[in-house]
């Protein structure tokens, strides 16, 4: 994994749902120290609970978290990091590295709010990252140098795979991994609902459906085989998954399913260019 962030001060500005999974990631990895670890957040009670309960420096100032900082990772939702940028622009220098995870926010506008030649580093990780199989890509932005992308990725390594990608492909990303266990999960209930139809109790109509969803993912990530070959492999002559099949193409599942990421592609564009 490397030793890029030995000895790094880091500052996590909006320490929510992602970027708490983040942190925590990192701290258990050993990756960070507490002690050269910040974080804030909107409210004072929350900043002692976050404080207690990883070891870290926590507050509600934004300002101060930046000043020394190494890295500094940009957490918050995405209509508010305009003026987040605008409040630490005067103390964030070129020496530090900004990494943002903010949804459909580009480089550019992160950039523009800074000093010149600020390196920014933008990020789009999922929430699986809570059990360390998320996916994140990875894309640099005008000042961000190779060896900052790749210390970038040692970070989101942690908690799952990482890809870098050109800036032009973060609304895809978006549209199918960011957004794409929601359409799993959708998946999943409805295999479950079925195993419940044809008989089985719900508790095992769920685990089969699930173990088998890991199980198929794992195989298409192991072998590398397209998903196609690997259906072709079940799919017996005159069998049962054939006639499944068919019933899934009259559905229009495969189709539906294209839509469905096309379309958060286009919500994603919308939400990054008004």
């Amino acid at each position: 994994m490397g030793n890029d962030l030995a000895g790094k001060k880091v500052a996590f500005l909006g320490t929510g749902k992602m970027g708490g999974i983040i942190l925590q990631a990192l701290l258990k990895s050993g990756l960070l120290s507490p002690a050269s670890t910040c974080a804030t957040v909107a409210h004072e009670e929350r900043a002692n609970t976050l404080a207690t309960k990883l070891g870290v420096k926590a507050g509600t100032s934004n300002v101060e978290a930046v000043k020394g900082a190494d890295i500094i990772v940009i957490g918050v939702k995405p209509q508010v990091v305009e003026e987040v940028i605008e409040e630490i622009s005067s103390h964030v220098t070129p020496q530090q590295l900004i990494v943002s995870v903010a949804a459909s926010v580009p480089t550019s506008m992160i950039e523009k709010g800074l000093a010149p030649n600020v390196p920014v580093v933008r990020a789009m990780p999922n929430t699986p990252c809570l059990l360390g199989v998320g996916m994140t890509a990875i894309c640099k932005g005008a000042h961000a140098s190779a060896e900052q992308v790749a210390m970038t990725c040692r970070m989101f390594d942690v908690v799952g795979r990482t890809v870098v990608v050109d800036e032009k492909h973060m609304d895809a990303v978006t549209g199918l991994s960011a957004s794409g266990p929601a359409y799993i999960y959708i998946i999943l209930e409805s295999l479950a609902e079925a195993g419940v139809k044809v008989g089985l109790p719900r508790d095992i109509a769920t685990l089969l459906a699930a173990q088998t969803t890991l199980g198929a993912a794992k195989v298409v990530l192991e072998t590398g085989d397209h998903p196609a070959l690997l259906k072709d492999a079940v799919t017996t002559p005159a069998g049962c998954t054939i006639d499944a099949i068919m019933e899934l193409e009259e559905g229009k599942l495969r189709v539906t399913l294209i839509k469905a990421v096309v379309k958060a592609t286009q919500r994603a564009k919308e939400l990054a260019y008004g």
